[in-house]
């Protein structure tokens, strides 16, 4: 099953990279259902085409700022781009390849380099770097003036933003193995939420403090592959009901006012998830796409017709579930019974990271660096 995988340790951490395995077993995956032609139901156009370095490996998370969408390149290039025309807000080159980003508020922008630093622009400009006490593959957290980061070691760190003076850190052990890949770090109401092995955990953002712990997942297994647990981004969070998936194991729903664990189900996927105040969505590792209630967490409805793909987390707009695949196919889905709506082609290296809307454009990023923005007709 993880027969492709890549392994490699930093810190006390062995990292476990999951591009391009095979997730259903044997050396090559199965082949990928057929999907008919596309018949629009929902009319959807592509608005404009912008240009960055290649993805690759990098561990892009697409940053929404108002109509501003912020992201970054495998080798170090991080743009601002406006949502509304395609066009840079502002530029950068680093010089430097990343490993995680984007983080913004709108002000400060920040990644994390291949070589453990943290790097935080103003407005485009880079102001400092830090070196962190080990490697980063979840985009930073841009929020009250400050930037937090959670490293492959599971240590959590708060820095000033304007000077780049850290404020606090705390480490947390572990299993032995990660996820070369993005996972949970958010703001809930006045406290930073982290995934930390299988477990949400609330901390104050003043000075580290643990606050609360919520398990979606526990280590189970005889070897530390099988014992791997994460909590991987996107989550979904409507007030204080947070849902989320621990890979390969489940989906749930904490309330993050009191860190309680509202529900779990058994689900067998490594992307995030999305959803509303009614329902939750998410793609499973062999190309199934699933409705959950948000209430108890009962199934509504689940497709197999993405079958095999590799597929992006979901994101729900309107009355789609939008997801995007690995032949850089983008599938707007019905949120009522995933029925096709529509099908968007990009350059067919596959959709870089989850799809986000920004205003009225629907923005996806491919693995060659292109940037496309798509809007309702």
């Amino acid at each position: 099953m993880y027969s492709r995988m890549m392994l490699g340790t930093l810190a006390l951490a062995t990292l476990l990279g999951v591009s391009g395995c095979s997730l259903w077993g044997g050396s090559s995956k199965p082949k990928p259902a057929e999907l008919g032609p596309n018949v629009p139901v929902l009319g959807v156009r592509q608005a404009w085409v912008a240009r960055t370095g290649a993805v690759d490996r990098l561990a892009l998370d697409v940053h929404v700022n108002g109509t501003t969408v912020t992201l970054a390149s495998a080798q170090g290039e991080v743009a601002a781009i406006d949502a509304r025309t395609g066009g840079d807000v502002w530029r950068a080159q680093l010089n430097t390849p990343l490993s995680a980003g984007v983080g913004s508020d709108g002000r400060w922008a920040a990644v994390v380099s291949a070589n453990a630093q943290l790097i935080v622009l103003d407005g485009g400009r880079e102001i400092w770097r830090k070196p962190l006490p080990a490697q980063a593959y979840t985009a930073p957290l841009v929020a009250g003036n400050r930037v937090f980061v959670l490293t492959a070691d599971r240590t959590v760190v708060a820095f000033d933003a304007a000077t780049g003076y850290r404020l606090w850190g705390q480490q947390r052990t572990g299993e032995p193995l990660i996820l070369r890949q993005g996972g949970v770090l958010m703001a809930v109401g006045d406290t930073l939420v982290a995934g930390l092995s299988g477990r949400l955990v609330g901390f104050n953002p003043d000075n580290g403090v643990v606050r609360w712990e919520a398990p979606l997942a526990s280590p189970r297994g005889t070897n530390d592959v099988e014992r791997l647990v994460e909590i991987v981004g996107r989550t979904s969070r409507v007030g204080d009901n947070l849902c989320a998936r621990a890979f390969q194991a489940t989906v749930g729903c904490i309330d993050a006012a009191r860190g309680a664990v509202l529900w779990t189900q058994p689900a067998s996927g490594n992307e995030g998830v999305d959803g509303d105040e009614n329902m939750v969505f998410g793609t499973e590792s062999n190309g199934a796409v699933v409705a959950w209630q948000r209430a108890d967490g009962k199934r509504a409805w689940t497709s197999q017709r993405l079958q095999f793909r590799k597929l992006t987390a979901p994101l729900l707009l309107g009355r789609s579930v939008v997801i995007g695949d690995d032949t850089g196919l983008v599938h707007l889905l019905s949120r009522e019974d995933a029925a096709p709506l529509n099908r968007l082609t990009t350059d067919g290296s596959g959709i870089a990271a989850a799809p986000v809307a920004a205003g009225e454009t629907l923005v996806v990023v491919t693995r060659k660096g292109a940037v496309y923005g798509f809007r309702p007709e």
